[in-house]
């Protein structure tokens, strides 16, 4: 093993981890810690090479789920003594318009992450926990910060203000923020490496479609325009999130409905999108009850195909020029309707989808990452899976490298 990271994605009572070589992308080992705090916790440590490890045990905090950690890679192994351990890496939601790139942990970045924690108040204080407890673990490693956010303060002023007074924005840091940046820039590279061409000449439209959905539109590695807002609730439809919605809706259902503030927070952030119009948020269910002839779930589909092309649309126009679109994460890299419903009929916009390659079918098969488009299409269309740990590691490497 060599430049090995040992990644954190820490949520409020879950700690997600992976061992992987930030240079070849080779994965030693993954695991989760979840349910924290509750009265059982659930414990897996699966080692690359060799036999999954889960136990059913209390665990009170994110500190002793890393020492549980600790002891599984102590009796599983890997030997973290003998990875060549470079840093460790952690997945922090926002950074607001102060972090562009990842930084290294200090005093000052933890007061920030925290300062910042308003904008994002179900994962920046767990993110901090995560960077805490592995601190602890880890005393002698440097840490570093790699911000979902970070990868979007390259939008422009046009693309990331909001058309309101220009005080009150400023003074509650309102702007449009973005998020799944590190998945957005690791698809965007891969996508420039399976074009063979500089990264800096290659424009891109990634379609990050899992229950959490986000497209960005990246012109030379840059992101210039992606469709979540300040907060991951606007933009495409995703499975319990409404995505873009009239604001009066919520003066509506406040003054007309009698519903409070925190009643439409849920409403809008847990029983919308397509759980809100089917009854569930997981497209492989909603796929299947429109095949059965459920009219209900096939609108659903169409609602969520109409503001995906939406978007793919106005992508078009910004970028001017587009080399290539890439679906990923869960709902892109796995269901055939989806992709086919959100690029049918752009021929004339140079779009042309192989049905047989998106079915998994043509000369890569089912491949994870393949070329769904067809020879003559202008644009080549792609299924990429994404891989932000990898992500993580990178950028972990690049700051403690600086």
């Amino acid at each position: 093993m060599s430049a090995s990271v040992f990644v954190v994605n820490a949520g409020s009572s879950s700690l997600k981890y992976q061992l992987l070589d930030a240079t070849s992308g080779q994965c030693y080992a993954t695991g989760l810690v979840d349910r924290i705090g509750e009265s059982r916790s659930t414990a897996k440590h699966q080692p690359t090479d060799g036999e999954k490890i889960v136990e059913d045990l209390h665990i009170r905090d994110h500190e002793k789920a890393l020492q549980w950690v600790m002891d599984q890679f102590a009796k599983a192994g890997p030997d973290l003594d003998r990875a060549g351990l470079i840093g460790v890496g952690h997945r922090v939601v926002q950074g607001g318009a102060r972090f562009d790139g990842p930084a290294v942990v200090t005093d000052d970045v933890i007061s920030q992450i925290d300062e910042l924690a308003p904008l994002a108040p179900l994962h920046n204080p767990a993110n901090l926990l995560g960077i805490r407890a592995a601190q602890a673990a880890f005393p002698d490693l440097p840490h570093v910060a790699v911000f979902d956010t970070a990868f979007h303060l390259t939008i422009p002023p046009a693309a990331h203000l909001y058309a309101i007074d220009r005080q009150v924005a400023a003074a509650n840091r309102i702007r449009k923020y973005g998020f799944h940046g590190t998945s957005h820039s690791f698809v965007s590279k891969r996508m420039a490496t399976l074009l063979d061409r500089p990264l800096a000449e290659v424009n891109t439209i990634v379609l990050h479609l899992g229950n959490g959905a986000s497209a960005c539109a990246v012109r030379g590695g840059d992101s210039i325009e992606t469709s979540m807002g300040m907060t991951p609730l606007a933009g495409l439809v995703m499975g319990t999130r409404s995505g873009d919605i009239d604001a009066g809706v919520i003066f509506h259902l406040h003054h007309q409905a009698g519903m409070s503030a925190a009643e439409i927070d849920q409403l809008l952030n847990k029983r919308s999108g397509m759980y809100g119009l089917t009854g569930t948020g997981d497209m492989r269910d909603v796929q299947a009850a429109a095949d059965a002839g459920l009219a209900h779930a096939t609108a659903a589909l169409e609602v969520y195909a109409h503001r995906l092309r939406g978007v793919i649309g106005s992508y078009l126009v910004h970028l001017g020029r587009t080399d290539a679109i890439a679906f990923t994460a869960g709902v892109g890299e796995n269901s055939p309707q989806v992709r086919a419903d959100a690029l049918r009929d752009l021929e004339g916009l140079g779009i042309v989808l192989d049905p047989a390659r998106n079915e998994g079918g043509g000369p890569d098969g089912d491949a994870p990452e393949r070329r769904i488009s067809a020879d003559e299409s202008a644009i080549q269309v792609w299924v990429v899976p994404t891989n932000e740990e990898l992500e993580i590691a990178r950028q972990t490497r690049q700051a403690t490298q600086a």
